[in-house]
């Protein structure tokens, strides 16, 4: 992969996000990722690459006092985050270059967004710059696709239905699940008792088109396919992901991933 896809998507897109991953993935994620990085009352918090916003709105429930700020490169994923939640801040910037003071947050976090930063080195050096002495960084990234079973059935699919370019948008999500590598990145930013920690989670839809829907509408991969395409994808996938359907029909696919924290010196 050339390129990493940094997924600038619009403002339906991302209401889509947000209607259907958060509930469906992020939610689960964001408590997971709060609860590690042991946040409390009257820390300042940053989530980057917050898409629209469930750390940071999952930090001001738990915390209740502080100051929250949210960063995205995403301007529609931002409007969403404001909506939801405006009395949070809410900035745009990128995660190579913080638009903050060294030593301003007691946590940094970032969940799921790791994968799309096309330096991704640089981008752990600036949350270890912008956090105080002693506190944690930390994020979530999902396991590498060989470890997840349902999406790797949806990914072959789009890959032999949408093509190579298709295929690079769903693969983008996957990329970033080497432990050692993720480590590495962790050390090299001058960030101590680096802790690595694989959690199996569920991704929970109420069907297999609905899983489908959320991957294909809630990213750029919706304007490179024709209604044809996306039609086959959903048939196909309907028998592909049959193992992972419950009794009632709904769909639960296992979602591994990784949560990485690490301390500022």
């Amino acid at each position: 992969m050339a390129e990493t896809e940094t997924f600038q998507i619009s403002l339906d897109a991302a209401e889509v996000y947000e209607s259907k991953f958060v509930p469906a993935i992020f939610a689960e994620w964001a408590d997971r990722l709060v609860e590690a990085v042991d946040v409390a009352p009257m820390q300042a918090v940053l989530d980057v690459a917050c898409g629209t916003g469930i750390v940071a709105r999952t930090v001001a429930d738990r915390i209740g006092s502080g100051t929250i700020v949210g960063l995205d490169l995403n301007a529609a994923m931002l409007a969403v985050a404001h909506r939801l939640r405006p009395d949070l801040e809410w900035h745009q910037g990128d995660a190579v270059e913080l638009p903050f003071p060294e030593r301003t947050f007691d946590r940094v976090l970032c969940q799921m967004g790791l994968m799309f930063v096309p330096d991704r080195a640089r981008a752990i050096r600036e949350m270890a710059r912008v956090a105080t002495g002693g506190s944690t960084v930390g994020i979530v990234v999902p396991a590498s696709i060989g470890e997840q079973p349902a999406y790797r059935e949806l990914a072959s699919i789009v890959a032999d239905e949408a093509g190579a370019a298709a295929a690079v948008l769903i693969d983008t999500y996957w990329s970033c699940g080497d432990l050692d590598e993720l480590r590495a990145l962790f050390s090299s930013a001058g960030l101590t008792h680096v802790v690595a920690r694989t959690h199996l989670g569920t991704a929970r839809f109420r069907s297999a088109d609905e899983l489908v829907a959320t991957e294909v509408e809630g990213s750029p991969l919706i304007t490179q396919i024709d209604d044809a395409t996306y039609t086959r994808i959903r048939e196909r996938a309907r028998t592909a992901l049959e193992p992972f359907a419950t009794q009632s029909g709904s769909l639960h696919a296992p979602l591994r991933g990784h949560i990485v924290t690490g301390t500022v010196p």
